[in-house]
């Protein structure tokens, strides 16, 4: 390996390191909401998958209240459809960034 190996390699890292930046950047941009029991609940989350908002209608905690278990099984299904909406988002940003470099796995 002679030094300029060594160059293309250090460069090919720091392209690496700054699209891990532009990634990281992307996953706290991106948001996504999605609902269940026709708006009862509504979860907003990042591509990071931290939940931003939970949103329960009003409406749901007098009936709720006798169902609790429903109310719980809203919650559980709106967090893990926004999840996948996030996977979702995430997965095409990701193929949009990496574009022609064809990389095995990746799309």
């Amino acid at each position: 390996m002679d030094f300029s190996d060594l160059g293309k390699m250090k460069e090919m890292m720091g392209q690496a390191k700054q699209m891990q930046e532009q990634m990281e950047r992307k996953l706290s941009e991106t948001v996504v909401e999605a609902s269940t029991g026709g708006g009862v609940v509504t979860v907003r989350m990042n591509g990071k998958k931290q939940v931003l908002r939970l949103k329960i209608e009003q409406s749901a905690i007098g009936s709720a209240g006798s169902d609790l278990e429903l109310l719980e099984d809203l919650i559980t299904a709106a967090v893990n459809e926004a999840g996948r909406r996030a996977d979702e988002a995430i997965k095409a940003s990701v193929a949009g960034m990496m574009g022609g470099l064809n990389l095995p796995g990746l799309t």
